[in-house]
C-alpha cells in the first residue's frame, strides 16, 4: 500500500497547468458510445486511467476493434455487439457499470459486470429496478442491488414514462441508453438538469433526443432507426480533477492557477462558481463549443468566506470533497445539504470527509445529507483515504497548508494518473510504500 507525503507552502504560487486529465464522463461516454455507430469513431485525448480504460477494454470484449496511435484512438464497432466470453470488470467505476447496464440491456446476449472490493459495495438497484421496470432482465446480490450483475439482453424493451425521485446522470444515461432501443418513444424526467454529456453527445451523432426544462426537467428518446454517426471528438480536460488545484489556488491568498482547455459545461462548473462565492476570483475564457464548450478557467486565491451549498448539488457532487478543504480555512461555517448521494460513492463521503477534517482538527458537525464545517486552522494529519480517489486528492491540497500524509493512495490512479506529478509544480512530495 503506498502513501503519499505533502509539505505545506510558504508563499503563494503561481503556475499554468495544461496537462489536467482528459475528462473522465467524456471519455467513458465516447468509448460506449461508439458501440452505436457502424463506422470507426476517433477520439483524441481520451483519459487513460483506470477506470476508463477498463470500459475502453469492456468495449473490446463486446467485439469493437481499437487502434491507439499516441493520443488517439480509433474504434471500429462491430457488425452487432457480441456476446462476451469472460466478465466485463468496470473496476472501481459506478459510471462505467450503470452505463453498461443501460446500454447491454437491449441487446441480445448474456453479459456479467463486476468490479474491485469498493464498486461490488455500491448501490446498483437505482438503475437495475427501472430498467427491470421496462422489461430488462438484470440480477445480482441483494436482489440486484450489488455486483457483480448479470443481464441478459432483451430485445423487446417496452416504451417508457419514468419520473426519476433523484437527479442523476448515471440513472439517467442508463435509462436513455435502454430507450435507444425499446419499442417506442421514451419519456425520462428529473426533478433538475444533472449533467447532460449523454444528451449533448448523443445528439452530435444524429440521435433524436429532445429536452425540455420548465421547473422539472423532461427527456424525450426516440429508439434508433439506424446506427449513429461516428464520434469526431477531442476530449477536454476535466473540471473535476482541475478543481483540486482551484482550490490549492483559492484557499491561498496571493495564489494564481491557470487551467487549460476545460469543459466549461455548465453542469460540469458549479463548484467553481461557489469558489466564487467563498471569495476567490475566477474567470472563465472560452475557446470553443462542438460537442462541448471548452476554454480555460483562471482562480486567485483571496480570504475566503463561509458558504451554504444545497442547491444544484448533482452539477458538483463530486467536487464536494475538495470544496471542504476550502470551507475548513473560510471564515465562519460554512453548511452542505442536500447531497445524500456523498454516501454511496467510492466511500462514504460524508464520513471520509468529517472524519479526516477532524483530524485536522477542524470542527464538523454530521448530518445524514452533508455536512457544516467551521473554518479554522489546518493541522498536520495522516489521512485515510478510503480508496477513494477525491479524498486522497482533497487532503493532499489540505497538505499545502499543513503538511499532511494520505495513506491508501493507489485509487488515485483510476482518475488522474499525472496528479502527483502535477502537485510537485507547486509543493515538494514523497510517494512511500507501507505495510498494507
Amino acid at each position: 500500500m503506498r502513501y503519499l507525503e505533502v509539505r505545506s507552502v510558504s508563499k503563494p504560487f503561481d503556475v499554468t497547468i495544461d496537462s489536467i486529465a482528459s475528462d473522465k464522463s467524456i471519455s467513458h461516454r465516447a468509448a460506449m458510445f461508439s458501440l452505436l455507430s457502424d463506422r470507426p469513431s476517433h477520439i483524441r485525448n481520451f483519459l487513460e486511467a483506470e477506470d476508463t480504460l477498463n470500459s475502453l477494454a469492456i468495449v473490446g470484449k463486446l467485439g469493437a476493434e481499437i487502434e491507439k496511435s499516441g493520443k488517439s484512438i480509433t474504434i471500429t464497432p462491430p457488425s452487432a455487439i457480441q456476446e462476451p466470453d469472460d466478465i466485463l470488470d468496470c473496476g472501481n467505476s459506478g459510471t462505467g457499470m450503470r452505463l453498461f447496464c443501460g446500454l447491454l440491456a437491449g441487446i441480445e446476449g448474456f453479459f456479467v459486470l463486476t468490479g474491485d472490493k469498493y464498486l461490488r459495495n455500491r448501490p446498483m438497484a437505482r438503475v437495475a429496478k427501472p430498467l427491470r421496470s421496462i422489461g430488462a432482465k438484470i440480477d445480482g446480490r441483494e436482489e440486484g442491488n450489488k455486483a457483480p450483475l448479470a443481464i441478459r439482453g432483451n430485445r423487446e424493451l417496452e416504451p417508457f414514462m419514468y419520473e426519476s425521485p433523484i437527479a442523476s446522470a448515471q440513472v439517467k444515461s442508463a435509462m436513455i441508453l435502454a430507450a435507444l432501443r425499446a419499442k417506442g418513444r421514451c419519456e425520462y424526467s428529473e426533478p433538475h438538469l444533472s449533467r447532460d454529456h449523454t444528451e449533448r453527445m448523443l445528439r452530435g451523432m444524429g440521435a433524436q433526443i429532445e429536452s425540455r426544462i420548465d421547473g422539472a426537467v423532461r427527456i424525450f428518446i426516440e429508439p434508433l432507426q439506424k446506427p449513429l454517426e461516428p464520434l469526431e471528438i477531442t476530449i477536454p480536460a476535466d473540471p473535476s480533477s482541475a478543481f483540486f488545484f482551484a482550490v490549492a489556488a483559492a484557499i491561498i491568498p496571493g495564489a494564481r492557477v491557470r487551467l487549460v482547455d476545460l469543459t466549461l459545461n455548465p453542469t460540469r462548473i458549479e463548484a467553481y462558481k461557489v469558489l466564487e462565492r467563498m471569495g476567490a476570483r475566477v474567470e472563465l475564457v472560452q475557446k470553443e463549443d462542438r460537442y462541448e464548450p471548452i476554454g480555460d478557467i483562471v482562480v486567485e486565491g483571496r480570504a475566503l468566506q463561509a458558504v451554504e451549498v444545497s442547491d444544484n448539488i448533482a452539477w458538483l457532487i463530486d467536487e464536494l470533497p475538495a470544496l471542504a478543504i476550502a470551507m475548513a480555512v473560510a471564515r465562519g461555517t460554512s453548511i452542505v445539504k442536500n447531497a445524500k448521494e456523498l454516501r454511496v460513492k467510492e466511500s462514504d463521503r460524508i464520513a471520509s470527509v468529517v472524519e479526516n477534517l477532524r483530524a485536522c482538527g477542524i470542527e464538523v458537525e454530521e448530518f445524514e445529507d452533508g455536512y457544516a464545517i467551521t473554518g479554522g486552522e489546518i493541522k498536520s494529519a495522516t489521512i485515510e483515504s478510503f480508496g477513494d480517489h477525491r479524498i486522497a486528492m482533497s487532503f493532499a491540497i489540505a497538505g499545502l497548508l499543513a503538511d499532511m500524509k494520505i495513506v491508501d493512495i493507489d485509487c488515485i490512479a483510476t482518475s488522474f494518473p499525472n496528479f502527483v506529478e502535477l502537485l510537485q509544480k507547486i509543493t515538494e512530495v514523497r510517494v512511500g510504500d507501507t505495510v498494507s
